[in-house]
């Protein structure tokens, strides 16, 4: 068996539907707090599968945390728990500090307990594998070279300063105590079952919806845009062969300004799905007051990871954001309980 920590999300929960096809993958034990952004219908294709476990509960539960280490006796843990939405950490600062700092603590303490006790056998095999974000290395400007693994740290929201103080925690486990991680810090990821907070299916459900498509600023924030299915990818190749101890930038080589993707997607959307009007989607963009500390630029050199590990995306940004924006017209139903709220009911209607 595998650990996944916040497997219930967005990356979590196409990383657990990505692992469970590959021919000859462990089982997982999936625990997840379901906070809003935690969707079990997302997973509702494993219901019935008996190498998924779904645990519902807190990283920061050392009891719980314990409990499920010594019971299943994973041999990796990877963690996506984490609260990851910077307008919210901006608003509420609190939430990320205790899931993002206290808990990947809690969660690294209960393995490093469980890992001492494994057999010489088991204890070489296991491994912690970390995800994060590149917005721990802050912003860049038009002209710099993209984020490397040997940036400094240079946070500037809420959600990454605690984002990169797990890092830390992560980093320092392993040289003080032995412990054996792995970490990743990955671009912005987008594609199929991604909560409708984000830029691109926000973009999406209130194109199709007749509503503004709201803009930041003037749009030219750049971001590197990774293709979920890509990132699930790499992390099986890191998990498996990355070197302990060290850190892989997953990145998508896809850097577009926030206005381009606003605009791709509208164009894709008046193929697929034209308006009724006859208008054209790019019609409803708005422009909106900059959020605070609104990082400028990001972007990741992934030749870490390739040259080492001989991982590379699959998908550009073309094929990938097309992808997306058809997997949001042919589930309706998902996106319906999502925007309704029904999905919250997903857990007492199917694990009681």
């Amino acid at each position: 068996m595998i650990l996944v920590t916040g497997g219930a999300g967005f990356i979590g929960g196409n990383f657990v539907l990505d692992w469970l096809k590959v021919p000859g993958n462990e089982g997982v034990i999936n625990l997840d707090k379901l906070t809003y952004a935690g969707n079990l219908t997302t997973l509702a294709s494993l219901k019935d599968d008996s190498r998924h476990i779904f645990v519902h509960g807190d990283i920061g539960d050392k009891a719980l945390v314990s409990k499920l280490l010594h019971e299943h006796q994973p041999r990796a843990i990877v963690n996506f728990a984490a609260e990851s939405h910077v307008d919210r950490s901006i608003h509420g600062p609190a939430e990320f500090v205790a899931t993002n700092i206290v808990g990947t603590f809690n969660l690294l303490e209960c393995a490093r307990d469980y890992w001492n006790g494994l057999d010489d056998s088991a204890k070489k095999a296991f491994r912690f594998h970390h995800v994060s974000t590149d917005e721990v290395y802050g912003s860049l400007s038009a002209t710099d070279p993209a984020f490397t693994e040997t940036n400094s740290y240079e946070p500037n929201s809420p959600y990454s300063a605690s984002k990169a103080a797990s890092d830390h925690l992560v980093r320092a486990w392993f040289h003080t105590y032995g412990f054996p991680v792995v970490t990743t810090n990955c671009s912005n990821n987008y594609g199929p079952y991604h909560f409708p907070e984000k830029l691109v299916p926000l973009v999406i459900l209130n194109a199709l919806n007749g509503k503004p498509l709201p803009i930041y600023g003037d749009g030219q924030q750049i971001r590197d845009w990774l293709y979920v299915g890509d990132h699930c990818a790499a992390i099986r190749e890191v998990l498996s062969k990355g070197e302990l101890g060290e850190t892989y930038n997953i990145g998508g080589w896809n850097e577009k300004a926030n206005i381009d993707v606003v605009k791709t997607i509208c164009t894709i959307l008046d193929e697929l799905k034209p308006r009724a009007d006859g208008k054209a989607y790019v019609d409803q963009i708005t422009y909106v007051k900059d959020r605070p500390g609104h990082d400028r630029r990001y972007a990741i050199d992934a030749s870490k990871v390739e040259r080492e590990l001989g991982w590379r995306p699959v998908e550009t940004f073309d094929t990938g954001i097309r992808k997306t924006v058809q997997w949001y017209l042919d589930n309706p139903v998902w996106i319906e309980g999502v925007v309704s709220g029904s999905y919250r009911d997903w857990l007492s209607k199917q694990y009681n």
